[in-house]
């Protein structure tokens, strides 16, 4: 058995969670969170109206510490998928904040509104439950659906705690550290490592509910001393904090700034670096894997890569026959698999998924990547996605990308392929050129191609460039590339 939250049992008045002016120290959200699970104890199921809200940091602790499993539920989601995930999780109630107006699906069902406030000086908080074994679903988080609905993966208590200490290790993650975050709380970045990962630390977040440059500085400036994103986020510091003394002295003065969900273009991790002189660190994970590999902040600068894998998990790559490849060359490029604690149990309802996610032990990620001689992995994509065949070359789209955010005349840069007679794929470039008093003449097509074929290799140019006012992205900031296609 694993207790999830070892401060919680202390009642400990250390500060625990704030989100703007709103704060719980850890004995202030006993004394909510354990009323709270005492009265869903014994449902199978709830759902969890997640907004960037204290009530839902809330709902999430008191289902865990009711052995409950909870189903986070992103409030921005579309009627079809919001049926799909009720009828397939089946949750027996939904928890919300109090006055929060929920969708007809979600309305019918059972309400219990989450009490996030209480004064310092309230009734002695009642004992913390000891919790399940390590084996009970703990979340139930939708994947997107690509090639159908989204599916339901069903994350054990072990994998949650495994994933979060093993990014202790990682990161040197304490109960000092004050984490600050502005991610969606639907998602295993926001969630579990957002605001999982400090209360299990004994630490504490401070969530911004909203992402500004603005509210980065003014926390981080406050004690903050680890910074979670995404590369759009990034994106927008990087371009800031060079004209922003304020905003490069808050980044510099930060002991870990980590991006995830998607790879952070070089071009940012420069602009970074050089108007604050610290590296970002990246790590790379999955909802079904939680995390797998990190840059370490004990290790040597690994910019570009999501570092080795973390401890107790394994990882490999193997080729398109499913043969481990031993290569270690940084170009040799294969598919990720993983095996580990931090591995999910199944697709809710789907066995037929569950059962060909895997390859005997190994998880199927259906991302590729390389490997450099350190141990470093590098994700160049998805294999449906990312992956381009052209001309009997293997082509990760992330490279080019990053090519091509290289130049000055490129804001974004998407890549993919398109069926070609000749070279059985091309490859296609969607691109968002800069604007602005500084910008120049946006970049020509022939510009950008032979821009590619200078920095990597004539095969790996565009042979199709797309000018676009924006890029297609979900709420974690990644492109959403088969929109393009479309």
């Amino acid at each position: 058995m694993n207790v999830l939250f070892p401060a919680l049992h202390d009642a400990s008045p250390a500060p625990a969670l704030r989100f703007g002016e709103r704060a719980l120290s850890y004995r202030q959200l006993a004394t909510v969170a354990v009323p709270l699970a005492g009265m869903i104890g014994g449902e199978t199921r709830v759902a969890i109206w997640a907004t960037p809200t204290l009530e839902t940091a809330v709902a999430t602790v008191a289902a865990l510490l009711a052995g409950v499993a909870a189903v986070p539920v992103n409030p921005k989601i579309g009627e079809s998928e919001l049926a799909h995930i009720v009828a397939d999780s089946a949750p027996s109630l939904v928890l919300a904040a109090s006055g929060d107006d929920l969708p007809a699906t979600l309305a019918a069902l059972p309400r219990i509104d989450v009490a996030a406030a209480e004064p310092e000086d309230g009734p002695e908080p009642l004992p913390v439950p000891y919790e399940p074994v390590d084996e009970a679903p703990a979340l139930i988080v939708y994947t997107s659906g690509t090639t159908g609905p989204p599916k339901g993966v069903v994350l054990p208590r072990r994998a949650i705690a495994h994933t979060l200490d093993a990014l202790e290790d990682a990161w040197q993650w304490t109960a000092d550290d004050v984490l600050v975050h502005a991610l969606p709380l639907f998602h295993v970045h926001g969630l579990i490592l957002g605001i999982l990962g400090p209360l299990r630390r004994g630490g504490s977040v401070h969530h911004l509910g909203r992402f500004s440059t603005d509210a980065v500085a003014r926390e981080l400036s406050a004690g903050g001393t680890m910074l979670f994103g995404v590369p759009t986020m990034y994106h927008r510091l990087a371009v800031e904090a060079g004209q922003n003394p304020a905003l490069a002295k808050a980044l510099s003065g930060a002991r870990l700034l980590v991006s995830g969900s998607a790879a952070l273009p070089l071009t940012d991790h420069e602009l970074l670096a050089a108007a604050c002189g610290r590296r970002v660190i990246e790590r790379y994970g999955m909802t079904e894997t939680l995390m797998n590999t990190s840059v370490r902040a004990d290790g040597p600068d690994a910019t570009g890569t999501v570092g080795v894998p973390l401890p107790g998990v394994y990882a490999r790559l193997v080729d398109d026959a499913g043969q481990a490849i031993e290569a270690s060359d940084g170009e040799t490029v294969g598919e990720v698999q993983v095996r580990g604690p931090n591995l999910f149990v199944e697709y809710l309802n789907r066995p037929d998924a569950t059962a060909a996610a895997f390859d005997g032990g190994w998880f199927r990620t259906g991302d590729m990547a390389v490997r450099d001689p350190s141990g470093n992995y590098r994700i160049v994509g998805r294999k449906a996605t990312d992956l381009i065949k052209s001309g009997g070359y293997k082509i990760g789209a992330g490279e080019i990308e990053n090519s091509l955010l290289a130049h000055p005349g490129v804001a974004e840069a998407a890549v993919t392929g398109e069926p070609d007679e000749d070279l059985g794929e091309r490859i296609v470039a969607w691109i968002v050129a800069e604007t602005g008093p500084d910008a120049g003449p946006p970049p020509s097509a022939q510009e950008l191609a032979d821009h590619v074929a200078r920095q990597l290799a004539p095969h790996k140019r565009p042979r199709v460039v797309h000018f676009l006012d924006a890029l297609p992205r979900n709420d974690m900031g990644k492109i959403l590339k088969r929109e393009l296609h479309a």
